[in-house]
């Protein structure tokens, strides 16, 4: 990632969750800095992967068109599915 600089911000906490995140820090012998830099990561993280989404394979077997309807114009292949519901 290269050389990371720091910038300061002030984020608004619930009082709950920031006791719970300091209590978790001191547990794990981390910083509550770290700990937020890793949870921004990680929803980023996730957030990314969602973007990234790639429409399943729907297709089925079998060789295409019909031999009879390979050079048929939209009208002969519509009449053909619709039939007398023109």
């Amino acid at each position: 990632m290269g050389t990371a600089s720091h910038m300061k911000t002030t984020v608004d906490i619930s009082d709950g969750l920031l006791h719970e995140a300091r209590r978790l820090a001191r547990s794990e012998g981390t910083t509550l800095r770290a700990l937020v830099e890793e949870g921004l990561r990680s929803v980023l993280a996730r957030r990314a992967e969602k973007e990234g989404y790639t429409l399943p394979d729907a297709s089925v077997g079998g060789q295409g068109l019909q031999p009879q309807l390979r050079d048929a114009s939209w009208e002969d292949v519509r009449a053909l599915v619709y039939g007398d519901r023109l």
